[in-house]
Parts: structure tokens; sequence; C-alpha cells
């Protein structure tokens, strides 16, 4: 399987692990617990398949950043979390950090 596919399963199932660990209320919801440690399981045997084709620098820089930008996504649409100018540009910070990341990685 491309490890652009592996990766993007990677982060999906990250991000429902994290979804899922704020509807755990400190883990007193069995089902919610499960899909927390089921997601990040899975997340990071993936993460681990993509490492076989890609660079652990842009690789964990495109896990993370994308996974934080859904999950500041998810909390301001879901959960009423305030959308300021400055959490929009700290995203794009970090969007152009995985870029240059991307750049640099290419050049090698």
């Amino acid at each position: 399987m491309p490890a652009g596919l592996l990766l993007a399963f990677a982060i999906f199932a990250e991000v429902a692990a994290t979804i899922a660990l704020r509807m755990s209320h400190g883990f007193t919801r069995p089902l919610a617990v499960a899909v927390v440690v089921a997601g990040y399981a899975v997340s990071f045997w993936l993460l681990a398949l993509v490492l076989k084709q890609l660079p652990i620098g842009l690789t964990y820089a495109v896990w993370s950043a994308v996974g934080t930008a859904l999950i500041a996504a998810f909390g301001i649409v879901d959960w009423g979390e305030s959308a300021t100018a400055l959490k929009f540009a700290s995203l794009g910070l970090i969007i152009m950090g995985v870029v240059g990341l991307n750049f640099t990685s290419s050049a090698h």
C-alpha cells in the first residue's frame, strides 16, 4: 500500500483516538477508552509501516501537524472552542513548517 495512504489512515486513527480521549471523561467510559487504545495502537502501527518508506522527520511532522489541525478544527466546530486569529496563525505556522521539512527532505 502506498506510504501516503498508510499515513492518511494513521492520521485518521490518531484523530479518532484523540476525540475518543475527550469523550472518555477521564477514562470512565469503557467504549471510549477502547477506541482510545485501539486508535492509538493502529495509528502507531501504521506509522511504523510508513517509516519503512519515508523519512522520520517528514513523516512525524505530517502526522502530528495534520492531526493537530484536525483536532483544532473539531474543537472549534464541535466543542465551541475559540477561533482566534492567533490560533489560525499558529496552525498556519505548523503547516509552513511541514512544507519546509518536505522541501528539505526532497532536496537530498
